[in-house]
């Protein structure tokens, strides 16, 4: 058995469960790399990073470098001896970086590897309406999510999955592969296996220019998108109303698939009800947020807010 010193990089909650998990399992954490604090919120109080302070509460060496490039900070991290680097949830590290320890640096991905390389494995997933995806660990070499294979796990995504859900299930999923690899490099006792070539589907940056609903697709898309925006950073689109334009989230919805002779867009509004007709079908709204307001159920909105018989989503 080797003696292993682990560096641990990764900032956000999903990257928590992980480093908990190595934790509780009595791995050597001898350092932990995170983003730096940053202002957030209406105040512009100063945010820690979830990892920051899970690290925090577990009296772990810190380091919050700008730049993973500065000589000062690879002094830090060749100071703290490490032999394996776990990457999760973080940045794109330099050559310098991930070539430091003897054993390597490895990488957890939210997706099945070559499948949804990028910044939103999970989201994408559910939007191109994929039946199962899975977690990936690999050897980071110099691009972007190619390195090799060294442990994966498959799971099913249920039709009426949210990205929230599907993020929680691949985070314990990842939590046990992790520790999986690890101890796999712990014995000495790693096989890798190249990602194979196949016709990619990629997982790119979400933008509002990309979470924008297109209410003329099919009602099958539609539903995935909302689905696979929900409840972060959740679809959104514009409703014309009482000849005034907002804009609302929509969160939890459901799809009835029928014909009708509604205009796409056009919401049917009742006192329990909202819905929009689309091809086929109508989406019936069951949680959705206002500009301006909070998020609500359905029912809630309509008990206060009147959709004019015109009334539109753009």
């Amino acid at each position: 058995m080797r003696d292993l010193r682990i560096v641990f990089m990764g900032t956000p909650d999903f990257a928590v469960a992980i480093l908990k998990k190595l934790v509780e399992n009595n791995l050597h954490i001898v350092g932990v790399i995170t983003a730096t604090d940053k202002p957030a919120g209406r105040g512009r109080k100063i945010h820690e990073s979830a990892v920051k302070k899970y690290a925090k509460s577990q009296n772990l060496t810190i380091l919050q470098p700008k730049n993973l490039k500065n000589e000062d900070f690879q002094k830090e991290l060749k100071a703290l001896n490490a032999n394996l680097q776990i990457v999760v949830a973080f940045r794109m590290l330099p050559k310098g970086v991930w070539q430091m320890p003897t054993y390597g640096t490895f990488n957890l991905h939210a997706s099945l590897l070559p499948q949804y390389r990028g910044a939103a494995p999970i989201h994408w997933a559910i939007i191109n309406g994929e039946t199962k995806t899975g977690v990936t660990t690999f050897f980071i070499d110099e691009k972007i999510d190619t390195g090799e294979i060294i442990l994966q796990k498959e799971t099913e995504i249920s039709a009426i999955e949210t990205v929230g859900s599907l993020h929680d299930k691949l985070m314990h999923l990842g939590a046990n592969l992790v520790l999986e690899t690890v101890h796999l490099i712990n014995k000495g006792k790693i096989t890798t296996t190249k990602q194979p070539k196949l016709e990619e589907k990629a997982a790119p940056k979400l933008y509002p220019e990309n979470c924008k609903i297109d209410w003329s697709e099919s009602i099958d898309t539609i539903y995935n998108k909302i689905r696979g925006l929900n409840p972060f950073p959740a679809a959104w689109t514009h409703i014309y109303n009482n000849e005034e334009e907002i804009t609302a989230k929509i969160y939890a919805i459901t799809k009835e698939k029928e014909h009708h002779h509604f205009k796409i867009g056009k919401i049917i509004a009742s006192k329990k009800e909202l819905k929009v007709a689309v091809a086929n079908g109508f989406i019936v709204i069951d949680e959705i947020k206002l500009s301006g307001k909070k998020k609500m159920d359905a029912k809630s909105l309509l008990n206060g807010y009147t959709f004019s018989e015109h009334s539109r989503m753009l």
